[in-house]
């Protein structure tokens, strides 16, 4: 099939081993690539319950097919694994250079099991694959270590020393750009895998080269106009959502109890830009350019998304934005994922406060060293292991279950869900835990997009599904999640004050039943909206596949319930489709409102078609899995 490698590698670091691993072009069909493709091999190699750092734990990274393809934004590529955090299949997303050098390196992917003896890292050049001594770069930071392990022309995917030390929220970082969430980092380091170099030549062909130059014009253009990716992104980064955030009441502050911060504005997108940025940044091929370049000890690096400013700054009542950034660019260097990192801490703080672990963290502390923090942990010195095995570990040896923010084990994004009901049950039901993303980030239309209530809990499930299958087939492809903002209609953001569209948006969630409908006969979805949802054509100008929306969003939805069976196997139940004490039961501070969850997730399992939260055999049948 065309837009592809049509190779895949199975590595094996035990008996040092590489072979070809299958992929047919049936499954490219079913499956696309990135994290769809990779829960497939994932569920085809793990028959039974498997521990995150057993030698069987896969680690399957995955590129995608419009990757080099120039398409806007579609650098990315995906690593997935079962975490450390959560015991379920996790899948990260990454922005470097990497997975373009891993395609042009002859591989749409590769599959690495087993342990090695040593320090190992992985060489994969033109076709060839060989596995040497890691050795020399063991305890190196990701910075230093991508600068000796291979070529300045090669892409590397490298650990630092909180994955060699297994950080439950390690990462594996590509440039300055991280797979952050869910430990993957430390099963790296479990299997003693510094890193991985690529680089080669090969191109893939493009089945119609020249509609898909004129679909990447009009692509281009519609996301430089759009008031999100156009003009908020660019001029703010996604910092510049704190300030809607704040006002909204969705501002995670002093470990959520509250979803707003006084001081936020010193922590603010447009605070950053001010006094902070050098100049903007973004991944290949991207013309968002949403990255923030600042200075950290007189060295120009990547500044902190919006995440990362949250969670280092309002969740811990700290209004000092220099200290965020030395903060996220020690993160990275250590590879660490900041969120998990800074919910930890905001957890330890409340401890602290209620006398149930002298850790001697305290919130808005002016003399706080997170620099030194994050060492601690990276390294697993004094306070710094308990941390480093994150909120649920922690509660389980402290107690204060109720106020540890995770879901499934892993830490809850910037969000507060008290005042976005259709987020609270993203969070809920994601099939990787706490995750923003992967949860199909409603929040986008409970205000920070669109202006629909997040207070109604109607519609919520039917719109929560449509956007979580719409954002796994748009990760599976290759594309950046944030091209997604665009999909909204323009006008409907930049006029959201007008009489009509405030009529619109009180009507929207009365749709949700047609939407639900919809979702259960996706074939009727014939045709494309290329202006609107350009994803699936320029998969089929890539690849020679005949996508359809329906049979695009269905792929999505195929992924989604993929992710779920795997999670059963490793002992998920419908119980754990849930949010903390202090989210459904304690009101927020400012909005006195808390998140009514039973009746929006009994409607997401009806929709889905799924049994007490599992997937039917009807549902399985549908999807051919």
């Amino acid at each position: 099939m065309k837009g592809y490698a049509n190779r895949f590698a199975k590595i094996d670091l035990t008996t040092q081993t590489i072979e070809d691993y299958p992929v047919s072009d049936e499954y490219r069909k079913l499956y696309l690539g990135g994290k769809i493709l990779a829960a497939r091999i994932v569920y085809d190699i793990l028959k039974e319950k498997t521990d995150a750092y057993s030698p069987d734990n896969p680690i399957v990274i995955t590129t995608s097919p419009l990757n080099m393809s120039n398409a806007p934004s579609t650098s990315r590529f995906n690593v997935s694994t079962i975490s450390p955090l959560t015991n379920l299949l996790t899948s990260s997303n990454c922005g470097g250079n990497f997975g373009l050098k891993l395609k042009q390196a002859g591989f749409d992917g590769l599959i690495i099991v087993g342990k090695a003896e040593k320090p190992t890292y992985i060489k994969v050049k033109d076709g060839n694959i060989e596995l040497l001594d890691a050795t020399p770069f063991w305890g190196m930071l990701t910075g230093e270590a991508q600068e000796k392990m291979g070529a300045k022309t090669e892409g590397k995917f490298v650990i630092g020393p909180a994955g060699e030390n297994l950080v439950r929220y390690a990462g594996v970082v590509s440039q300055e750009r991280i797979a952050g969430r869910n430990g993957v980092g430390a099963v790296f380091g479990s299997k003693l895998l510094k890193g991985i170099v690529a680089g080669g030549s090969f191109k893939p062909e493009i089945a119609e080269p020249e509609k898909l130059k004129e679909l990447i014009k009009k692509w281009a253009k519609h996301l430089t106009e759009h008031p999100l990716t156009g003009k908020q992104l660019p001029n703010y980064g996604t910092a510049g959502l704190i300030t809607p955030m704040n006002f909204k009441n969705l501002l995670a502050t002093r470990n959520y109890k509250d979803g707003r911060y006084e001081d936020f504005e010193k922590i603010s997108g447009e605070t950053l830009r001010e006094k902070y940025l050098v100049k903007n940044k973004g991944c290949i091929t991207c013309p968002i350019q949403c990255g923030r370049v600042v200075k950290v000890e007189g060295k120009e690096v990547k500044g902190p998304e919006v995440e990362t400013v949250t969670l280092l700054g309002s969740n811990l009542l700290n209004s000092d934005m220099q200290k965020i950034l030395d903060a996220n660019y020690y993160c990275d260097e250590y590879g660490m994922d900041t969120i998990s990192f800074g919910s930890a801490i905001g957890f330890a703080m409340e401890l602290n406060e209620k006398g149930m672990w002298d850790c001697g963290l305290n919130f808005g502390d002016p003399d706080m060293d997170l620099v030194g923090i994050a060492k601690a942990v990276a390294y697993r010195e004094g306070i710094g292991n308990e941390l480093a095995d994150g909120t649920r570990k922690m509660s389980e040896k402290f107690g204060g279950k109720e106020f540890a923010i995770n879901v499934k084990g892993l830490e809850l994004a910037a969000y507060e869900p008290r005042a976005a009901q259709g987020m609270g049950l993203g969070y809920a039901t994601a099939n990787r835990g706490g995750c923003h993303l992967n949860g199909g980030y409603l929040v986008v239309m409970e205000g920070l997009g669109l202006n629909v209530s997040g207070m109604t809990t109607k519609g919520k499930a039917a719109f929560g599904i449509f956007f979580q299958d719409l954002m796994e087939a748009i990760s599976a492809g290759g594309s950046c999640l944030f091209t997604s903002y665009a999909v909204l209609p323009g006008y409907a953001i930049s006029h959201q004050n007008s009489k009509l569209l405030r009529a619109i948006f009180k009507l929207i969630p009365y749709f949700g039943g047609a939407v639900g409908l919809a979702h259960k006969f996706l074939g009727i979805l014939a045709f494309n909206l290329p202006s609107m949802v350009p994803y699936p054509v320029a998969i089929n100008y890539v690849t020679g596949m005949k996508l359809t929306l329906g049979e695009y969003l269905r792929i999505g939805e195929r992924g989604y319930n993929l992710e779920r069976l795997v999670n059963i196997r490793q002992g998920l139940t419908s119980d754990d489709d849930t949010l903390p004490k202090r989210l459904l039961e304690e009101p927020q501070i400012s909005n006195k409102s808390v998140v009514r969850l039973d009746k929006m997730k009994n409607s997401y399992y009806k929709i889905r078609g799924w049994k007490d939260g599992v997937p039917t055999e009807r549902v399985r049948r549908k999807l051919k899995i």
